[in-house]
């Protein structure tokens, strides 16, 4: 028996991608264009395509100091909170008791603080210990991305026996060599979700960035982008490409992990 085909579903499936894909279309074809000419009509293709925009772009930018910024606080703090996340979440799901389980509805009750209430006190607290730089605001990444990370690994160990630590314990495993050589490898798919989940959040960050690190040489990409509006003037050309720019190393990592990610995140929605 074939395929029964929905014409509107169908239709439906076009309109959806086609507004899913209008402002990166918006964004690359205007990013060939003259300041004049994008504002003339911004939806029409460049008369002449120009690579001024980009090259201007990445000199303003910095792009190689900017990107390196954002590369080393996104791997760094992405690296450590699945490592905290899954070891607190480890050590809560096999301990037995109400302190156990207290802490992690704190954890979980942390996600509902928005930021912006402990905004100030946090910034003047780091700001008296001299920690306004790349260590504080991988530590700050730490604080604000465990309480999900650490729900979510709380929920996939919940699903895998303690026998295995058992049976570890009675070969004469220790705690750490039974989470790092048995548990760990077996939190993978989840691991691969926080990461990517993380890795969007921190990547195109900008709030906190500009109370922690908005100084020179230590701007991440969001922060340098800003460099094109001013008070009186905006370089909107200059600006879409530098975007273009900017996404251009993340899909390059996506094409080069994507069958890890899908992989990863297939199995966690199994599990």
């Amino acid at each position: 028996m074939g395929r029964k085909y929905n014409f509107p579903v169908e239709v439906l499936g076009v309109i959806l991608g086609l507004l899913w894909i209008a402002p990166f279309y918006l964004m690359i074809v205007n990013s060939f264009k003259t300041k004049r000419e994008m504002f003339s009509d911004v939806l029409k293709l460049p008369e002449d395509f120009t690579f001024d925009n980009y090259v201007e772009a990445f000199t303003q930018l910095e792009f190689l100091k900017t990107f390196m910024n954002s590369l080393i606080i996104t791997v760094v703090s992405v690296v450590i909170i699945i490592l905290f996340s899954s070891m607190a979440a480890y050590a809560l799901s096999r301990a037995k008791g109400k302190v156990s389980t207290i802490i992690f509805f704190i954890f979980v009750a942390a996600m509902l603080i928005p930021f912006q209430s402990v905004m100030i006190p946090l910034i003047t607290l780091f700001g008296k210990f001299e920690m306004l730089n790349r260590a504080g605001i991988i530590f700050m990444y730490l604080g604000f991305g465990s309480s999900l990370s650490i729900f979510l690994y709380h929920g996939t160990l919940g699903g895998i026996s303690k026998s295995l630590d058992e049976a570890a314990t009675i070969d004469g495993a220790n705690k750490f060599q039974i989470f790092w050589y048995i548990i760990f490898p077996m939190l993978k798919p989840i691991s691969v979700t926080v990461a990517i989940l993380n890795t969007i959040w921190i990547w195109n960050d900008y709030l906190l960035p500009s109370l922690v690190i908005n100084q020179e040489g230590m701007q991440t990409i969001p922060l340098r982008m800003f460099f094109f509006f001013g008070e009186y003037t905006k370089q909107w050309h200059l600006a879409l490409a530098g975007l273009t720019i900017a996404i251009i190393p993340v899909i390059i990592a996506y094409f080069f992990a994507q069958k890890q990610i899908i992989k990863g995140v297939s199995e966690g929605a199994v599990k």
